[in-house]
């Protein structure tokens, strides 16, 4: 029989590229959504409300697996006291959400797996190498990064296995990030953000999903796992191989950082800040990445 794997977050980004690897993979997929979707012939959609704490839980019940994608885009608008808030609940309260269903049918799984961020390091820039062990920092990137991995730690005092996959810049096709540069470079008018010195952990999209099926089927996976390429990557560095790839040399200088602060305000630590991780934990498995060339990755993502 095949294994029912329930996903939250599945409507976005990386969950639909994680449900047709899933669904080509021999599991089954329910998704949860905040409104009632048509069935398919491999996957169920119920409906939560993560606000008022609501949820169908024959959705948490039938699940072998759960993935837990579902949190405020960090990126989606800028930080005022109120967008913090959000963010920062979304996170707790739709995995303390499924945690109450679990707990009160003593719901036994064979796994929890929650995506987490590089963003638990801080948004600092060094040239420190941060390994799972790295402590988290308190600004607010880390501190959400904490409480939404102490929300899935509430899992594994249950004694169900528990993943949290800590990712860095996800790259693919159609992808947001890349959708609000490529308008600037295919008009030849890139360059780099700041100093162009922070550096830019990235993974391409099917690797970070090869990650959450390899939590899956290894049984040995426990704890936080770090997905992001250990390649140095730093924003000058992705800029320039960025503009190679439409074919020009970056030719104006770099944005000043003031400016991207009045633009974007206490957010625009995203992207003047970023440190260096380490790969070495999830490739010590046997996981190995399939792209690690950031110029031949970026021809992929912008491919018609």
């Amino acid at each position: 029989m095949k294994k029912n794997v329930l996903i939250t977050g599945g409507s976005g980004f990386v969950g639909k590229n994680l449900s047709s690897l899933l669904l080509d993979s021999g599991y089954t997929i329910s998704i949860l959504s905040r409104s009632k979707r048509v069935n398919t012939a491999n996957i169920f959609y119920y409906t939560w409300d993560v606000q008022n704490q609501t949820i169908e839980e024959d959705a948490v019940l039938k699940a072998d697996f759960i993935i837990h994608l579902a949190g405020a885009n960090i990126a989606g608008k800028r930080w005022s006291k109120e967008r913090k808030e959000v963010i920062m609940k979304s996170r707790e309260q739709s995995a303390q959400l499924l945690f109450n269903v679990i707990e009160k049918h003593d719901k036994k799984l064979d796994a929890f797996i929650s995506a987490s961020a590089i963003g638990i390091y801080g948004a600092v820039n060094g040239q420190a190498i941060c390994t799972e062990k790295t402590a988290a920092a308190n600004d607010f990137l880390g501190m959400v990064c904490q409480k939404w991995e102490a929300a899935a730690d509430k899992f594994g005092q249950l004694g169900i296995r528990t993943v949290k996959v800590r990712t860095g810049l996800v790259l693919g096709k159609n992808d947001g990030f890349l959708n609000k540069l490529t308008p600037i470079f295919k008009l030849r008018l890139g360059s780099a953000l700041g100093s162009g010195k922070q550096y830019m952990p990235w993974i391409y999209v099917d690797d970070l999903c090869a990650i959450y099926l390899e939590a899956l089927k290894n049984p040995n996976m426990n704890g936080a796992y770090n997905a992001a390429i250990n390649d140095n990557t730093t924003n000058a560095t992705f800029s320039k191989t960025l503009a190679k790839v439409y074919g020009y040399s970056i030719w104006l200088p770099n944005i000043p950082a003031f400016l991207i602060r009045i633009v974007l305000g206490e957010m625009g630590k995203l992207i003047l800040t970023g440190r260096r991780v380490s790969s070495e934990k999830i490739e010590s498995i046997g996981l190995k990445f399939k792209h690690k060339n950031l110029e031949e990755t970026l021809k992929i993502c912008l491919e018609k």
